[in-house]
């Protein structure tokens, strides 16, 4: 096991950001931490990362305590890097590489986070997936075996997201370890081996998102009007729940859900079918929505 947090928590005066969370991580493997705001992702990941510590639990990295050789060993994609004015892309990564003992070179950076096409602007010159991917690089420069990544997609547009995706993944199929958090449930479906899905400072379920979704969903989910009045009958069948205004109904089979629909003079008003995902899973167990 490459990183273990064993009942960890953290207090900030009377609020309990952190309470109680165990975090196992086996090396080449990516984990998401996946939450809405407030959920205690970011304090977690501090704490893992050594920027805080924990009021009690234990986080040992490849079976010791974190020490001073621990920072070497990883790498920080924050949400916020405030970086020295007036440098260049490529100044910025040969500044960040001045910090550790061994780098990787300036051009495999620039190959691997496609930074090619503007290493020599000046950093607050460029677009918000260009910074993204100008960050991670200098997360890299020390080739930690640990890479840590707190919402690292927030803010950008579609396309730059799934380019950030694409480069992520290109990192775990060299077997590189990452642990990331997101409120973006497509986000930890692409990118994660396994999820935890954190909610007022616990983790109340982690597995593989798709173990997650076969433990608690039927295969299909049916929506339904939100104002349509449905019987006894169906509920006693169904496990029925309202979500966004509408009810949604778990079944193994579309066709039989209409059946027993029209057999009971149900209307089929806003009828749909799919797949159910993270974002049904969280509400389910928490209420909430990310």
């Amino acid at each position: 096991m490459l990183l273990t947090a064993t009942q960890i928590r953290k207090r900030f005066g009377d609020h309990q950001a952190v309470d109680g969370v165990d975090i196992s991580l086996l090396e080449g493997q990516c984990l998401g931490l996946l939450g809405p705001n407030g959920a205690g992702k970011s304090t977690t990941l501090e704490m893992l990362e050594g920027v805080q510590q924990p009021d009690s639990g234990s986080i040992l990295f490849a079976g010791h305590p974190l020490s001073n050789s621990y920072r070497e060993q990883i790498g920080i994609q924050f949400q916020q890097t405030a970086l020295p004015d007036y440098l260049t892309v490529r100044e910025c990564i040969e500044l960040f590489s001045s910090f550790y003992h061994q780098c990787i070179s300036v051009d495999e950076l620039v190959a691997l986070c496609d930074l090619g096409k503007f290493i020599d602007k000046l950093h607050f010159h460029l677009s918000g997936g260009q910074r993204q991917r100008l960050l991670l690089a200098l997360s890299l420069v020390n080739q930690p075996r640990l890479l840590f990544l707190d919402e690292p997609t927030t803010g950008l547009d579609p396309v730059a997201r799934a380019q950030f995706w694409e480069t992520l993944k290109q990192l775990k199929a060299q077997g590189l370890t990452m642990l990331l958090t997101t409120h973006y449930m497509d986000e930890a479906a692409e990118l994660c081996d396994r999820t935890a899905l954190m909610n007022h400072g616990k983790i109340v379920a982690e597995d593989t998102p798709q173990a997650l979704l076969k433990d608690h969903f039927a295969p299909l989910l049916a929506e339904l009007d939100g104002s349509l009045e449905l019987p006894s009958p169906l509920m006693d069948q169904y496990r029925v729940q309202k979500q966004s205004g509408n009810w949604t109904v778990e079944c193994g089979s579309a066709d039989e859900l209409i059946a027993k629909l029209t057999s009971l003079k149900v209307p089929l008003r806003g009828f749909s079918v799919r797949q159910p995902n993270l974002n049904d899973l969280f509400i389910k167990l928490t209420g909430q929505v990310l």
